[in-house]
C-alpha cells in the first residue's frame, strides 16, 4: 500500500488559520459509512444524527503552553524549547532551536522563575532538559509559554483556551485532540436530551501526530508512541452499551486509537494504562468503534489512513473532494466529519 494512495490536492486557502466562534458553528459533513452518502450541516445539529443509546468517547487530555523562549546564559543567544514528554518531576524531553548552540551543559534562562540545563543530546537531536523553578511548573508555563500550534497554522492564537476542548482536564498533550474542539455546552445538552451518553479516555497527543509518512510503502512507517489511560467507568459504559445494542462513537482519532489499542492488547476494553504505537490503515478490523467524529486531515498522513480504514479509501477521498468543492475548512481549526 503506497503513501501516494492517500494523496489529495488541497488549496492553501482552505487551511483554517483561526478557530470559529462559537465553537459549534463549524460545518459538519455527515457520511453514511455503508453508502458514502453525504449530508451537509452545522456541528450544533450533531445530535440530530445520533440515536438514543449511543455512547460518545472523548479524549480529555489537555494541551499545555509547551513552547517557551529563553536566552542562553553563556552567550545571550535566543533559544526556543518545545516540551514533548515529562521524564521526571523536573526533567523533560524537548525539541530545541538552535540545536547547534545547545549542547550538553548549556543553561538557558526563560524567566526569573525558570531556568533549564541540557543534560543530554538524544540520537534524534532532542534534548533531555532539567528545569529549576520557583513555584508550580505548569503555572509558570501558563504565564510565559505559548501553545504549540502545528506548523501549518501561521497566525498567532489570541486565546490559549481555544486550542483546548471545553472538557479537557488531564494535562500532558503537545497537540490538541482537535475533533473535540467543536463541542459546546449547548451540544452536550442536546445530546443528553436525545439519550446519548458520554465517556472519557486520556491519550496525551505528541507532535509525532504531525510527523509525515516518508516511506513510499506505508507498512515501513514507524508510528510514534503515546501514553493512554482508560478509566474503569469508561470500560463499564462501553460493555453496557455494546450489550444493549448501542453504538460506540469515537470523538477523534486519538480516542479511536486508545480504544482499539486497549482491545487489541486485552481482547476487550478494560481499565488500563499504557503506551501505544498502533498504526491503523485500510485492512484493519475495528474491534470497538461503530462511528467516528473527526476533522479533515493532511494528505498522506497516518490520520487520513485511519479514516480510510474505517470508511474505505475511495469513499474517504470522495468525501475530501466534496469538502474541497464545498469550501470546507481543513485541519486543526477546520470543520468536522461524522461517519456512522
Amino acid at each position: 500500500m503506497l503513501k501516494s494512495d492517500f494523496y489529495y490536492d488541497l488549496p492553501q486557502e482552505l487551511i483554517a488559520q483561526t478557530p470559529l466562534e462559537p465553537r459549534d458553528s463549524s460545518r459538519l459533513m455527515k457520511i453514511d459509512r455503508a453508502t458514502g452518502a453525504i449530508t451537509h450541516d452545522r456541528f450544533y445539529n450533531i445530535a440530530d444524527y445520533l440515536r438514543e443509546g449511543d455512547l460518545l468517547v472523548l479524549n480529555d487530555s489537555k494541551v499545555f503552553p509547551a513552547r517557551i523562549i529563553g536566552v542562553k546564559e553563556q552567550t545571550g543567544v535566543v533559544c526556543e524549547f518545545l516540551l514533548l514528554e515529562q521524564h521526571g518531576s523536573d526533567t523533560w524531553e524537548a525539541i530545541v532551536r538552535p540545536g547547534r548552540r545547545l549542547k550538553r551543559g548549556a543553561r538557558v534562562k526563560f524567566s526569573d522563575e525558570l531556568t533549564g540545563e541540557v543534560l543530554d543530546v538524544l540520537p534524534d537531536g532532542n534534548r533531555i532538559v532539567r528545569f529549576e523553578f520557583d513555584g508550580v511548573f505548569f503555572d509558570i508555563l501558563d504565564r510565559i509559554g505559548q501553545m504549540p500550534l502545528p506548523p501549518y497554522i501561521t497566525e498567532k492564537l489570541k486565546n490559549k483556551d481555544r486550542y483546548n476542548t471545553i472538557y479537557c482536564r488531564e494535562t500532558g498533550s503537545a497537540a490538541a485532540p482537535t475533533a473535540g474542539l467543536h463541542f459546546t455546552d449547548r451540544v452536550f445538552a442536546a445530546m443528553k436530551d436525545k439519550g446519548v451518553d458520554t465517556a472519557f479516555v486520556t491519550l496525551h497527543v505528541g507532535l509525532g501526530t504531525f510527523r509525515p509518512v516518508k516511506e513510499n510503502n506505508i507498512l515501513d512507517h514507524k508510528m510514534h508512541v503515546e501514553h493512554y489511560t482508560v478509566p474503569a467507568e469508561t470500560a463499564r459504559k462501553i460493555a453496557e452499551h455494546k450489550k444493549n445494542g448501542g453504538r460506540v462513537i469515537s470523538v477523534g482519532t486519538t480516542s479511536c486509537r486508545t480504544l482499539e489499542a486497549c482491545a487489541k492488547k486485552y481482547g476487550e476494553v478494560r481499565e488500563c494504562s499504557g503506551s501505544t504505537d498502533i498504526f491503523i490503515y485500510p485492512g484493519y478490523e475495528f474491534g470497538v468503534i461503530d462511528g467516528l467524529i473527526t476533522n479533515f486531515h493532511l494528505p498522506e498522513s497516518t490520520l487520513i489512513m485511519l479514516v480510510s480504514a474505517f470508511l474505505g479509501r475511495e469513499k474517504t477521498l470522495a468525501a475530501y473532494r466534496t469538502a474541497i468543492e464545498e469550501r470546507y475548512r481543513f485541519f486543526s481549526f477546520g470543520d468536522s466529519m461524522m461517519i456512522v
